[in-house]
């Protein structure tokens, strides 16, 4: 019986909350047997209070500060990084460089591949990175996108009205020109895709060769352009609060 007055929660809310991973990726992890609430195994469906005692394997899990905004870390990555936090080739990793965040971990709110650089974001809430990248919530990614060569008109028309990929179609938001000299061109495209790649590979089935690709924007938060590559800034508690009602209005 929980103590008169206490507010319960759901278990899987209060493990993305606390910053481990998704309420999806949560609720596997109870499925799993991998959480225990005061020494017992936990099931779907759970309620929890600030008294009980949560732990995810060994790891003890710290109940969320009640009024407390998530951290909210932005990274102009660099090309030459990978966004994980091991990688079998030994290749610098964007973790390396993250302070270390007390009773959770930072999460990367999507991916940028190797070759890409730009905005990357880091939350210590599964909440907030989920909402940002669950394909239901279209939440916008922008990208500076600099070809050898120019769009004609089909191919524009094309990536406004879907271009097939082996994993389904995907389409443009918005393809605007952003100037150019020499060989070189610069785009400006907005799409609510987060699928591996797949702005490299919309343009490769498109026959045009991409030579630099930089993220600028998701959703509501753009790349500081006074940050500079490789470098970090932290967002104000009050800008992390207007960022989830955002999202939230998105439901």
């Amino acid at each position: 019986m929980k103590p008169a007055g206490a507010a319960s929660q759901k278990l899987q809310k209060v493990l993305a909350e606390a910053g481990l991973g998704s309420r999806r990726t949560m609720e596997q992890w109870i499925r799993d047997g991998r959480v225990t609430v005061n020494g017992a195994v936990a099931a779907i469906g759970s309620r929890v209070t600030p008294r009980d005692f949560i732990k995810v394997g060994r790891r003890e899990v710290r109940w969320p500060a009640p009024h407390r905004a998530p951290r909210v870390l932005l990274y102009h990555k660099p090309e030459g990084e990978v966004t994980s936090r091991d990688d079998p080739q030994g290749r610098p990793t964007v973790f390396d460089k993250l302070p270390t965040v007390r009773g959770g971990k930072w999460l990367a709110v999507g991916r940028l591949d190797y070759n890409t650089c730009g905005l990357l974001i880091f939350t210590t809430s599964g909440e907030l990175a989920n909402r940002m990248m669950h394909p239901r919530f279209e939440v916008e990614r922008e990208y500076a996108v600099r070809l050898l060569g120019r769009l004609n008109p089909d191919q524009v028309t094309r990536m406004k009205s879907g271009v097939m990929l082996e994993d389904g179609p995907v389409h443009c938001a918005l393809v605007e020109d952003a100037g150019g000299e020499g060989a070189n061109h610069w785009y400006r495209i907005v799409l609510t895709e987060g699928r591996n790649r797949v702005v490299r590979r919309m343009f490769k089935a498109l026959g045009v060769t991409v030579s630099r690709l930089m993220r600028v924007r998701f959703g509501i938060v753009s790349l500081p352009p006074q940050l500079k590559r490789g470098r970090l800034t932290e967002i104000a508690p009050a800008e992390v609060r207007r960022l989830m009602d955002w999202l939230r209005v998105r439901d």
